[in-house]
Formats: structure tokens, sequence, C-alpha cells
């Protein structure tokens, strides 16, 4: 097997070949004056099995273009077989048409990504399950929750509440609370779809003295996991956590996080980020040996 890993990628990239003794093959870009570019792999995989490994995060548009350009030559040079696997798919919010007029930018990625003759897809923890149904080849969506519950259990966190910030991502607390034991539970949010604007509905929580850890699949603005840990910090949470496995954190996230009285901000290494300090490679080496 060989991993090709993509610029976006590369530290995961590199922790997967080696977790899985593997040949690594870089990529090459050589920019042009007008921001166009060539993308060249240095090596050859001919007849080989090809994982691609590429996130789509910020800059999406750019780092989406090397994803396909790089699954497109894979098959073209040769490769017997390619697995895309992209740790943070962009686009994954827009699973459907919200407003009338709207693209369904999610399902349009998997078109093209289709379209590169890729054989089969792994994703970790996609915003919307549903946008898989549009792929016609084999998925794989991976958790990475158990890791990140796991990562504050041996800290020393056992035993602490694990909350989502809305009803969609109950899952997620639910299999955080399996490692850590302290029960889970979720707020009530709403989204204004014309502004973007969140309200966090008042819950009270039986969390007085306790530690409490946010799971979510995304931190963006940061400002859904901010109002979650203000109110459990006004009822009393003794230690309050933010954890997610994509760690966008746009702009000021951070700092509203942290303003609003949490401990850390933990995520994963899905995409290129100060929080990301959770390694994928063990999960989808475990995944790519099924």
């Amino acid at each position: 097997m060989i991993v090709i890993s993509g610029v976006a990628s590369k530290s995961l990239g590199y922790k997967l070949a080696e977790k899985m003794n593997a040949k690594i093959v870089d990529v090459n870009l050589k920019m042009f004056p007008d921001g166009e570019y060539c993308l060249r792999f240095e090596g050859d995989i001919s007849g080989e099995e090809v994982v691609v490994v590429q996130t789509t995060g910020p800059p999406q548009d750019k780092n989406v273009m090397q994803l396909l350009f790089m699954l497109d030559t894979a098959k073209d040079l040769g490769a017997k077989k390619v697995t895309a696997i992209v740790p943070y798919l962009s686009f994954a919010r827009q699973d459907k048409r919200f407003l009338s007029g709207e693209a369904i930018s999610a399902k349009t990625l998997v078109k093209l990504i289709e379209a590169c003759g890729v054989d089969s897809f792994i994703t970790v923890n996609i915003h919307a399950k549903k946008i898989l149904e549009n792929f016609t080849i084999p998925t794989m969506n991976l958790s990475a929750i158990t890791l990140l519950a796991k990562h504050f259990k041996s800290m020393g966190v056992d035993g602490a509440f694990s909350l989502s910030p809305d009803k969609g991502a109950i899952s997620l607390a639910a299999e955080a609370s399996n490692i850590l034991g302290g029960g889970c539970g979720w707020l009530k949010k709403e989204r204004d779809r014309y502004t973007g604007e969140i309200h966090v509905e008042e819950k009270r929580l039986n969390i007085k003295g306790r530690d409490v850890i946010v799971f979510d699949d995304i931190i963006s603005t940061g400002g859904t996991t901010a109002r979650a840990i203000k109110m459990l910090k006004s009822q009393g949470a003794h230690k309050v956590y933010a954890a997610c496995v994509h760690p966008l954190l746009v702009g000021e996230a951070k700092t509203k996080i942290f303003e609003a009285g949490a401990e850390e901000i933990v995520g994963t290494d899905s995409l290129s980020s100060s929080a990301g300090v959770i390694s994928l490679a063990p999960l989808i080496a475990e995944a790519l040996a099924r």
C-alpha cells in the first residue's frame, strides 16, 4: 500500500503511513504567478493500492481542488485501487436546500469525487451522515469521539458529564459517556437560516460541582460552544472542557471559548490547528486494515 499525503494533511499522512508500515509518496506543488499550480507525485504508483489523504478545511476551494487532482491523477497513473481519506469533508453542513434556490453543495462535491474514479471513500464524523447516501462506491464514516473521551480519561477527568450543544449531536455525547461513565445530555439550539445567528435555550442540568465536557463534531466560530460553557459555569459546573473532532476555530473562536470559562479545547488532527492534539492515524489505520 502507498499513502499519498496531500499538502493539507501532510502530518496525518505521514503518521498513517508509519502506523501501517506503508510507503509514502509526497506531493509536489509548483506555483505559477497567477495562482495556478502544477501537482506532481514524487514516486511511482502504477499497479499499487493507493490511499490519498487530504482534508478539505480552509481554504476549502484550494484543498478540494487538490484532492480532486490527486484522486484523478492516481487513477490516470495506473493505481490498482484508490481510497480517498478525507478527514474533514467541507460543505457537509449544506446537505439539503434550507432556503429556496440554494445549492446542495455536499451533493455536488460527492459527484466530483466519484467522477475522479475513486474506489472507496473514508471520512470522520461527517456532519450529516445522509450525504454518504449520494455515493455509489463503498464509504465509511469513522467516529473519533471515543479517542477524545479516552484522552480526557487519561487526564483524570473520568466520570465527567458529557454534553452535546444540540439534540442532533446527542449520539456524540452518548458515545463519550460510554467511556467516561458520567452520563450525558443535550441543549436546545436554534439557528436563523438567514442571519446565521444562534440561540441556545437555557436548560437546568444536574452538574453542580462536576466536571463537564462539551462534545461536538465541529467548532467553527465557537459561539455555540461558548454559550453552552457559560451556561454550565453559571449552574455551578467545576471544570468545563470543549472537545470536537474538527477544530476549525475561525476568528476569535478560541478567545470566546476560554473567556466563557473553558479549561481547554481539545480536537483531532483532521485539520491543522493548535487544538488538534489527538491523531486520527490509529483510527484510520484500523479501518483500512478491516
